[in-house]
């Protein structure tokens, strides 16, 4: 029985969307009057999503995950209004704010400053306003010195900046946010984290699609995992990134020592200046034995490395970096270079799966967070029965 006292901001009941392809293609005014006297034109049927059905409480943080052309955008641009669905109903209660296709709007011949004063006027606010807010804008974008040039001279990446910059501004009871934190520098995406942290700490409401795990399962409450246009998994925010991650798992739990093959890395978080590329897990009655390869793609000044052991349910284990262990940190690597971590866990985990989160990070800078980087099994007769800190150790070598 639904709880009266949470209201929905959000609800999608049997929603299906279907998009006509046609077949011919019309590239010259000769096409278009051929096309025109023909009695039959065929087309393809692409259905983008089919009776989808989810609902997203009031101060919720809610969560869509997919692959690409899985569905997520035209979901979201049916939440905005965007699109009319051909089955089905979506039902908003509340003014809601869409960061789907930042920047609509701007105009390329104007300056960055002109362009300011334009998107604002596109999310409602007057001059006087915009006036007040300027300077905030300009100053979370850090586009100072690039106000007086046109946007046409903006990489793509200095746009989408200051088109957050202002949309963040926008009132609103609900926000769709599609894949902001993938935007700009290491700086610009930890004051977007700290956005996120304000937003989470009013307990806004706030719909979002993201590639990146790590923010999912540190933001979200719950949500869905679409794959060809159907909700395949729905839960709390652990269990989709869990999901999410097997979908690119090509091996199976069906034995206690797994080896691992790399993973696309351009779906996982981080600036990929190191990146994990290799896995490999033994299990025995004494300890967890992990092998984990790694390479610098840039030169990078420090490195810290790190790794939690998940339960079934999602839960953190236990966990450990270089620092903990009172190990220095990896200090001036070359690009190309080669790292292999030797992790060895003393082995009381009571009898069940485990999952395992690998992190390569700085002090300033996230290089990879690989969630679900391999899964083992324990299998035996006397195990503890809490979670408990084990020995441990880890070496490495560079080459």
């Amino acid at each position: 029985m639904e709880n009266n006292s949470e209201r929905l901001a959000i609800k999608v009941d049997q929603v299906s969307k279907q998009f006509k392809l046609p077949h011919e293609k019309v590239t010259s005014l000769k096409s278009i009057f051929i096309n025109f006297y023909r009695r039959r034109r065929t087309f393809e049927v692409q259905e983008a999503l089919k009776n989808v059905s989810f609902d997203v409480k009031e101060g919720e943080f809610f969560a869509i995950v997919g692959r690409n052309g899985s569905g997520k955008s035209t979901l979201l641009k049916l939440l905005a209004g965007i699109y009319v669905p051909n089955n089905g109903s979506v039902t908003v209660n509340g003014r809601l704010t869409p960061f789907i296709e930042l920047g609509v709007g701007f105009n390329m011949e104007l300056t960055g400053r002109e362009n300011v004063f334009l998107n604002g006027s596109l999310l409602g606010f007057n001059r006087k306003e915009m006036e007040a807010m300027y300077d905030d804008i300009v100053d979370f974008a850090e586009l100072r010195r690039f106000m007086d040039q046109k946007l046409k001279n903006y990489s793509s990446g200095m746009q989408v900046r200051l088109a957050f910059s202002i949309a963040i501004r926008a009132k609103g009871d609900i926000l769709l946010i599609d894949e902001v934190l993938a935007v700009g520098d290491a700086d610009f995406q930890r004051k977007s984290l700290k956005y996120f942290k304000q937003l989470k700490k009013e307990k806004k409401t706030v719909v979002f699609v993201s590639h990146d795990m790590v923010s999912v399962q540190e933001f979200c409450d719950r949500g869905i995992l679409i794959e060809d246009g159907v909700i395949k998994a729905a839960g709390n925010a652990t269990q989709i990134a869990r999901e999410y991650t097997l979908m690119f798992e090509n091996s199976h739990l069906d034995s206690d020592t797994k080896g691992y093959r790399n993973r696309d890395p351009d779906e996982r978080p981080g600036n990929g200046n190191v990146r994990i590329t290799g896995v490999a897990i033994d299990v025995n009655k004494q300890e967890i034995d992990i092998k984990v390869d790694a390479k610098v793609n840039k030169d990078v000044s420090e490195l810290i490395y790190g790794l939690m052991v998940m339960g079934e349910d999602g839960r953190e284990i236990t966990g450990f970096n270089n620092r903990s262990l009172k190990r220095p940190n990896l200090t001036h690597l070359k690009s190309g270079s080669e790292i292999k971590f030797n992790w060895k866990i003393q082995n009381i985990f009571k009898s069940g799966e485990y999952s395992l989160t690998l992190s390569l990070v700085s002090t300033q800078s996230r290089y990879d967070d690989f969630v679900d980087a391999g899964f083992f099994k324990v299998n035996k007769e006397k195990h503890s029965n809490t979670a408990v800190l084990p020995e441990v150790s880890v070496k490495h070598t560079i080459t």
